[in-house]
């Protein structure tokens, strides 16, 4: 029994391990993403970028940390968005920027990106986009539902793999 029950982790391991080690996107198909487009590559353009998706990205996570599926977090998103557009404004005015932006969300293009080893495909994605100014300026993105940009942030993906597997490791030794 216990070479049958070896065997079965073993595989989950080596499925686990090759769909992150490999170039594979990792991003489920079913999935909201959040995009930022600055205005342009200036730094303060791009400051200004990267404060309203600091701010956003907390502000959209605190909201969804309930969502059990796709649908709820859509139906949050959706009954949220006018929320997300005030944060937004605050953030702009705290920072005198006056060249407007714009947030919906929906079905958004997203070009072919490759982050970190990991090759995401391009096409239309459901997703919040903010658009600063005129857009023209490098953009970011991460998935919000199912919340992988918080395990960027946090940096903490490999690690947690890693628990993951003492875990499995632990039960089957014990």
């Amino acid at each position: 029994m216990k070479k049958i029950i070896g065997g079965i982790i073993l595989t989950l391991l080596f499925t686990v391990f090759y769909e992150v080690s490999s170039n594979k996107k990792i991003i489920p198909d079913d999935a909201i993403r959040l995009r930022v487009l600055a205005n342009s590559d200036s730094n303060y353009d791009q400051s200004i970028k990267e404060k309203v998706k600091t701010e956003l990205q907390s502000d959209v996570y605190a909201y969804l940390k309930d969502a059990n599926n796709i649908v709820e977090a859509r139906n949050i998103i959706k009954t949220n968005l006018n929320n997300f557009d005030k944060k937004i404004n605050d953030v702009l005015k705290k920072e005198n920027y006056n060249l407007g932006y714009n947030i919906n969300f929906g079905s958004h293009y997203f070009p072919k990106k490759v982050y970190k080893g990991i090759e995401y495909d391009e096409g239309y994605y459901e997703s919040i986009l903010v658009k600063l100014g005129e857009g023209k300026g490098s953009n970011w993105w991460c998935v919000l539902f199912p919340p992988l940009c918080l395990l960027e942030a946090e940096e903490s993906t490999e690690v947690e793999y890693k628990f993951f597997v003492q875990e499995i490791i632990d039960k089957f030794l014990n």
